[in-house]
């Protein structure tokens, strides 16, 4: 077919791999973009148009506890996530290729464990009568048992488990990818463990503390099962009261408000985290 008449009947020949983009283009609007919007039409609509349902969330002492309560969980799930996950990813680093592909199964492995499986384990092992306050009874180290369970003790330890896995991974891809010399070569420089650690491999890695970081924070905002059953209602958090405005109240406005705030939400950090690699990246500072 000519080029005049593909004009006269306004054929026009898409772009090159647009093609192949379709299909994931169209996945995409089916299954995020009209949700979303959606969501953002009942929390404008319901009970009645205008935006009463987040002037309530925002301005409600109990819904701002829920919003506090969710972004204290996932902050502290996320730094004591980090704390643990940077030893275990540097020793899978420089361990032998051999011990360390048995090591990475055995974490890739606790991914595929049923969540409610371990979260019920843990509910286990946390209770006044569990495996922990009775070892540390009757070692002597305690005299009464510990309140693990449904505080923010028991959410974050249950939480942190849960994930490790996530953290790890980009951090042993960062880590590998330092090379050695460069922390051999601050050593004979005269530099400290510490001072290598802190000068070198911490700053070289905070790609991966990013990425994971991240990854983190944002799941532990929709996290639902764990907080509900380790937690109690002390420690509610905002994937939970979403479930029982939809659920148990049928309150499609206001859930659909407090899941469109926590989508917008993580959507900011999302980009914030971009801008903060990418300056860094470009400009290559350390």
């Amino acid at each position: 077919m000519s080029v005049e008449t593909r004009q006269i009947f306004g054929i026009v020949r898409m772009p090159a791999g647009f093609a192949g983009l379709l299909p994931a283009l169209i996945l995409i609007a089916l299954f995020f973009v009209v949700p979303v919007l959606a969501l953002l039409l009942r929390s404008i609509t319901e009970p009645a148009p205008g935006l009463q349902n987040y002037a309530t969330l925002l301005g409600d002492g109990t819904y701002a506890r829920v919003f506090f309560n969710t972004f204290l969980v996932a902050a502290v799930v996320t730094a004591v996530t980090v704390l643990v996950a940077f030893p275990v990813a540097w020793m899978l680093a420089i361990m032998p290729a051999a011990i360390a592909s048995i090591v990475f199964g055995i974490i890739i492995l606790s991914m595929w464990t049923n969540l409610l499986t371990r979260t019920y384990a843990w509910m286990v092992l946390l209770q006044r009568t569990g495996v922990i306050n009775r070892t540390l009874m009757a070692a002597g180290i305690i005299d009464l048992p510990l309140p693990l369970i449904n505080n923010l003790t028991g959410v974050t330890i249950g939480m942190v488990y849960i994930m490790l896995p996530f953290m790890i991974l980009p951090l042993v891809g960062t880590l590998r990818a330092i090379d050695p010399m460069t922390l051999r070569a601050a050593s004979l420089c005269g530099a400290s463990p510490f001072q290598a650690f802190r000068r070198i491999l911490l700053p070289l890695s905070l790609p991966g503390i990013a990425a994971g970081g991240l990854m983190v924070f944002v799941m532990s905002l929709g996290y639902f099962v764990t907080p509900a059953l380790l937690g109690g209602t002390s420690n509610m958090m905002l994937a939970e009261m979403i479930a029982q405005m939809i659920q148990s109240l049928l309150n499609w406005g206001l859930g659909s408000a407090a899941a469109f705030i926590l989508l917008v939400v993580t959507m900011a950090l999302y980009a914030l985290q971009l801008r903060l690699v990418g300056a860094r990246r470009v400009t290559g500072g350390v």
